[in-house]
Parts: structure tokens; C-alpha cells; sequence
């Protein structure tokens, strides 16, 4: 069910409110184009500049322009336990498929302290939860170990992996199997991921290029066939210049200028991010260019 190319939603702005129209054309435009899921309020989405209202209408809306199509990961995480517990019920509520929980930054939990939290939050809900693990954002690095614990419980199901570290694959697949899914958050990885066991990617630059990402995801994906892993191949190296120019400052101001020059949505960012620079908007024109979207 969670699988292949499943974006990391931009939320949009207009004069610093929650452009909501716009969001539901983006919704829309994904449905059309082949993506595999949507998580509302993750980091790309913002979510640690969104109120909480904003943060529940985002999952809400989703949900319903869905109409269950794709399934939608709610982002829910936080380094407050009993907040992240608050964000999971109501996502669950609202009709999400499942939760996208970030490992709380930071407070740099023990892993004790991480088992604890996931657990509390595990004993709350009644859907699907997928680890969020990112070092370079919140500090502290979920161990294998501690994985292989929560997954013993009834509504962890995997892991987004942010880590880049491709090795991190192997040892989560031969500590949990296969059944354990296993998800990049690292675009420029993915294709070396999903052929050590991965299922595919919860995705920045599906944002921007989104038919392009479902294609490649359905490829790479393919076991046994040639002409599958030589699109793969193909599509990944048209898109490489991409994933590295949405990252040349912080997420999501690149991806959001690179929806702008696409008529998909504004550039407006939240304090304390801002614009990219020109010197940016100069490499992010030429990776668009590059992988023929203008």
C-alpha cells in the first residue's frame, strides 16, 4: 500500500497565509499524475511553522480531496510527546492511512527514551506508523536495535530513512525482514535504495516533477526485467542534477521557487526561512531545464 513515489507536500503560502486553494490544486495535480501517496505536514510541508489548526486542515484537506485514491501519511511528529499524541489522534480521525512520526529533535532523547516515545504514541492510535529517521535535522540517529524493538508492536510498520547511509538498508532488512517497509527520504539515493530491498520514496522533488518520479519509482521497482532497470536508470540520471539543486539551501525555499517558475505555486516561505538566493534560482532553472519540465 505505501509504496513507490509518495511526495513530501509543499504547503503553500499567500501574504503569509495558508493558501488553501492552491493546496488543492497541488493535491489534484499529484492525482493526475501518477503519485503513489501524499504526506501533508512533513518538514517540506513546514510543519514546524505551521499553528495547529493549520497543521490539522492541511492533514483534513488531504484526506478529503483524496477521496482514498492514494493514500495519505500524515506528518504528526514532534519532540513533545503528549503534541505528537495529539497530532496522531486527530490525523487518525480525519481519515489519514497512516503516520509519518519524526524522531524528536532537540531534546536528544536516549534510545530508550525514542522506544518510549514511539511506543506511547503506538498505544494511542490505531493506523499505521512509519518512523521518521533524519540525524542531519533532529540531532540523535534511531539505532537498528531500537527499530527492531518497536516493530514489535502492533501499528509500527517502517522506517523513512534520511540517514543517507545505503548500509542502513541491509541492516534494517536482515533485522526485521522484509515485511519491514522501508522508505528513502534521500531523493538522489533512491535508486541504489530501492535495489537493496527498498519500496520507494517519500519524495521532495516529486513536488516539481512528479510524473517523472511516479515513472521512475514504477521502474525501479520492476524485479527481472532489462528495459524497466535501463528507464530507471535513465529517468534517475535526468533527474540527479534535480535533487541536488532543491537542496543547495535549506528545504523547502528551492522546491518552492522551482513550483513557482512551474505556475504550481508561490515561493513564499516562512520565517525563520527565506528566498533563495539568485545564484540558487540560476541552478535550480538549469536542473528543470536539464530534466525537460521548462
Amino acid at each position: 500500500m505505501f509504496k513507490g513515489s509518495i511526495v513530501a507536500l509543499i504547503t503553500p503560502f499567500k501574504n503569509e497565509k495558508f493558501d488553501q486553494d492552491n493546496y488543492i490544486k497541488l493535491i489534484h495535480h499529484h492525482l493526475e499524475s501518477g503519485t503513489n501517496g501524499i504526506v501533508p505536514a512533513g518538514t517540506t510541508g513546514e510543519s514546524p511553522t505551521l499553528s495547529h489548526d493549520e497543521h490539522d486542515k492541511v492533514i483534513e484537506l488531504a484526506v478529503k480531496e483524496t477521496k482514498g485514491k492514494i493514500p495519505v501519511i500524515a506528518g504528526t511528529g514532534s519532540n513533545s510527546t503528549v503534541e505528537a499524541i495529539r497530532l496522531s489522534k486527530h490525523a487518525e480521525k480525519a481519515g489519514a492511512s497512516a503516520l509519518l512520526v519524526v524522531t524528536p529533535y532537540y531534546n536528544k532523547p536516549t534510545q530508550e527514551g525514542l522506544y518510549q516515545h514511539y511506543k506511547k504514541i503506538n498505544d494511542n492510535v490505531g493506523i499505521p506508523i512509519i518512523i521518521y529517521n533524519i540525524p542531519s535535522r533532529s540531532v540523535i540517529d534511531m539505532s537498528v536495535e531500537t527499530m527492531a524493538r518497536l516493530f514489535e508492536l502492533k501499528n509500527i510498520i517502517g522506517v523513512k530513512d534520511a540517514t543517507g547511509d545505503l548500509d542502513r538498508v541491509n541492516a534494517q532488512l536482515k533485522a526485521m525482514g522484509p515485511e519491514f517497509l522501508q522508505l528513502t527520504g534521500e531523493d538522489g539515493n533512491v535508486l541504489e535504495f530501492n535495489r537493496r530491498g527498498g519500496k520507494g520514496c517519500i519524495s521532495v522533488t516529486a513536488n516539481v516533477a512528479a510524473k517523472l518520479c511516479a515513472e521512475f519509482q514504477q521502474a525501479s521497482l520492476t524485479k527481472n526485467d532489462d528495459n524497466a532497470k535501463k528507464i530507471a536508470e535513465e529517468i534517475n540520471n535526468k533527474l540527479m542534477p534535480l535533487h541536488k539543486a532543491l537542496f543547495i539551501e535549506s528545504n523547502p525555499a528551492p522546491v518552492k521557487y522551482a513550483a513557482s517558475l512551474l505556475k504550481l505555486a508561490g515561493d513564499e516561505v516562512r520565517l525563520p526561512l527565506v528566498k533563495v538566493m539568485e545564484s540558487t534560482k540560476t541552478e535550480v532553472k538549469k536542473a528543470l531545464q536539464s530534466a525537460g519540465l521548462i
